[in-house]
């Protein structure tokens, strides 16, 4: 068989990041590029409900409908290093064109839009990524160490060329305090481009590093006697004109009004959310007092177990202070969608702007330490321990009900309930084995 060089066979894999955090797509060849950044390829409304372990949940779909997932140029990237990647995200539409509704990308900007709209703010950014090699021994004397820095750079800085050439932007890399545990933090980027990068990052991650004979993971927490792995979405505005608006020297901790009423609608909704935030099993064995993850719904003050933390500032003049004040969200994981991360956390963001809501007092205690009665007087309150906790708030919430609608509050609970009969009858490490073999 001969190969006709006319037409361009390369493939390119069109992804979404669904409502189980696993990017799954279809690909196309290349030569068709045009024709499907317009017509998409088809896609299949029950697939919304095929869970981290491939099993399907309950759907309302059945057999019946069809979709596209249309491919987004500003999106698409190619790697020639390694056997060669054609990339883009797309968005899942209706075959007249319309945003379908269970679309996670298409939640995140109609949030990021909607924010808009309400404050004329801009949203930028970036997702910080902790994950782990699988199989590897304890090093003594390693944590956020130089040996397990150069054990890793070889793999390393090939996957930070792999992160920039696709647009990523990666800041810094370290090795952190568990078993074969690393750390990769990004640049910011406006809007929906934060999420799209933290999707990308992840199938990088295990794209290059496989490569390399590893096998890394970024679930929530690989042996229940170790340590997590978290994701810190770290948060700031911009005008239309790029002036920060996150910062206000004459607050006592430099908070704007809008970053102060943005962050009292996260924590007050916080509780509401966490099942999209924290959305595996053995998410919540890492979201416990002392693991330096969170706990509460409390505002810290540079404290790395409050569960929105501001972030220090190194910078002198007050234009680059203003520029470099940020925030971070804590209480996630990389078991979520991070297009479903976002979307959650500007929803409830906005709805303290609207609210006016005020966060409570930054807390410089132990928290666990104090009774439910002393928490509530303080403002405070203990997150959901279970994910069935978390999906019982999250089912019942009107506000989550009004952002994301109905059907996709019954649709994602449904998804979940499914999830975790996959888990019956198995102990917490074999858990935490069928969620690290995931992500």
């Amino acid at each position: 068989m001969t190969r006709n060089n006319d037409i361009d066979n390369r493939l390119v894999f069109v992804g979404t990041s669904d409502l189980s955090g696993v990017v799954r797509g279809k690909s196309f060849p290349a030569g068709d590029w045009e024709k499907r950044s317009r017509r998409g390829v088809g896609w299949t409304p029950t697939n919304v409900q095929i869970t981290c372990f491939d099993s399907i949940s309950d759907s309302p779909f059945g057999s019946f409908g069809d979709l596209v997932l249309v491919p987004d140029a500003d999106s698409r990237f190619v790697l020639e290093d390694g056997q060669r990647l054609d990339f883009a995200l797309g968005d899942i539409r209706s075959l007249e064109g319309e945003p379908w509704d269970f679309c996670t990308r298409s939640l995140a900007r109609r949030a990021l839009d909607a924010f808009h709209a309400l404050t004329g703010a801009r949203v930028q950014a970036a997702f910080e990524h902790e994950f782990q090699l699988r199989d590897q021994p304890p090093r003594p004397g390693d944590a956020f160490g130089f040996k397990g820095f150069r054990d890793g750079q070889a793999w390393a800085e090939d996957y930070l060329d792999a992160l920039q050439a696709a647009g990523c932007a990666p800041d810094t890399f370290m090795k952190e305090y568990g078993p074969g545990q690393y750390e990769i933090t990004m640049k910011p980027a406006i809007g929906l481009a934060a999420a799209d990068n933290a999707a990308v990052l992840r199938l990088l991650t295990h794209d290059v590093l496989q490569r390399h004979g590893l096998a890394p993971s970024f679930a929530p927490i690989l042996d229940p006697d170790s340590v997590g792995n978290g994701l810190h979405v770290h948060f700031s505005f911009l005008d239309d004109a790029d002036a920060p608006l996150t910062h206000d020297a004459d607050d006592p901790h430099g908070m704007s009004r809008l970053t102060r009423h943005f962050i009292g609608g996260v924590l007050k909704y916080l509780d509401q959310i966490l099942a999209i935030l924290a959305p595996s099993e053995i998410s919540y064995l890492r979201l416990t007092p002392h693991r330096w993850s969170a706990a509460y719904n409390n505002l810290g003050f540079r404290d790395r177990e409050a569960s929105v933390r501001i972030c220090p500032v190194t910078a002198q003049d007050p234009e680059s202070v203003a520029r470099q004040y940020n925030f971070e969200i804590r209480a996630a994981d990389a078991a979520a969608s991070p297009h479903l991360t976002l979307a959650a956390l500007v929803f409830a963001g906005m709805q303290g702007v609207r609210e006016e809501a005020e966060p409570p007092t930054p807390a410089q205690e132990d928290l666990s330490l104090l009774d439910p009665a002393a928490l509530a007087a303080r403002g405070f309150r203990r997150l959901p321990t279970t994910l069935g906790d978390a999906l019982a708030a999250f089912g019942r919430s009107q506000a989550v009900r009004e952002w994301f609608g109905d059907d996709f509050v019954d649709v994602y609970v449904a998804h979940k309930e499914g999830e975790l009969a996959q888990l019956d009858g198995l102990d917490w490490p074999a858990k935490c084995a069928r969620y690290a073999e995931v992500y």
